[in-house]
């Protein structure tokens, strides 16, 4: 059964996010390559992938050079005002190495139905950005939210997690993907210590 996962703030090609987020890499390349790696590593060929933005930092043909490498669906939020804004001018398509690549909207509600909150699939709210603690979409009553952006520097309280690479490594050891029962399981134990 094909499984969801999600992640943020690739920055393929980014030189620059090395040395801001402490990235243990010698190079760009290095980088590119320790990710795509990480990323097969989890990802199946009929997996799907939410990715919260920040893929890459080069033009469309650049995008093209990375996504035809990597596993699975790839459905990225559109957010056409930061790095992402080069490769996704126009209506683009993009394949995988398996899959195919579609362009959503800045903001994404997913109903979970193997989570269940009060009778009904879990909300799961996706944005780049990390939205107000607790005050997305249906937030008190206990709904999730999956952001990027902040490259594991932010961790607010409530039912959230920065879902990009570099909160992957803090908190799995690799600059990949988090399979959506590791992020349940997270927001499993916020919920139980009273962080929500």
């Amino acid at each position: 059964m094909p499984n969801l996962l999600l992640t943020a703030d690739s920055h393929f090609a980014h030189a620059n996010v090395i040395e801001y987020t402490g990235r243990p890499f010698a190079s760009v390349n290095e980088m590119d390559e320790g990710e795509i790696a990480a990323w097969n590593s989890v990802v199946g060929p009929r997996d799907t992938v939410y990715h919260l933005g920040d893929v890459c930092l080069g033009g469309k043909s650049m995008a093209r050079r990375y996504f035809i490498r990597l596993n699975g669906n790839i459905r990225v939020l559109s957010n056409p005002w930061h790095h992402d804004r080069r490769w996704l001018k126009g209506k683009p398509m993009y394949t995988t190495r398996t899959g195919i690549v579609e362009i959503l909207p800045p903001m994404v509600v997913l109903r979970l139905e193997q989570y269940q909150l009060n009778g009904r699939p879990m909300p799961l709210v996706l944005c780049h950005y990390p939205l107000a603690p607790n005050r997305w979409d249906r937030a008190h009553y206990g709904s999730w939210h999956a952001f990027g952006h902040c490259h594991g520097r932010y961790n607010p309280k409530g039912l959230c997690l920065d879902v990009g690479v570099d909160n992957a490594y803090k908190l799995l050891g690799a600059y990949r993907p988090f399979r959506l029962e590791e992020f349940a399981e997270i927001m499993r134990q916020k919920g139980e210590t009273g962080v929500s």
